[in-house]
């Protein structure tokens, strides 16, 4: 698997940074499936690694710019979850 990162890269739209999450988490999910069956497989282990922080890191980037992604990631007094658009306000992808 090769993962097309774009972190570090400056300007990020809020679209291809969300983009960019939704890309890691199907590689971090698809890696962990794997594992379930080839425990022992160091390379994918280290690469489920890699691809978890930087999904991590464009997810507390995403959250510090434009709110949290899901209605758990909602952590100050107010519940401004519901402020972001619906997935089908959104428009095609």
């Amino acid at each position: 698997m090769e993962c097309n990162c774009l972190e570090g890269k400056p300007d990020l739209s809020k679209d291809e940074l969300l983009h960019e999450i939704m890309s890691l988490a199907f590689s971090v999910n698809d890696l962990a499936l794997y594992l379930d069956t080839h425990p022992c497989d160091r390379k994918a282990l280290a690469l489920h690694n890699e691809y978890s922080m930087k999904m991590q890191n464009l997810t507390d980037e995403y959250q510090e710019n434009y709110g949290p992604l899901t209605n758990i990631d909602s952590n100050s007094n107010e519940w401004n979850w519901i402020n972001n658009p619906w997935p089908w306000e959104r428009g095609a992808y």
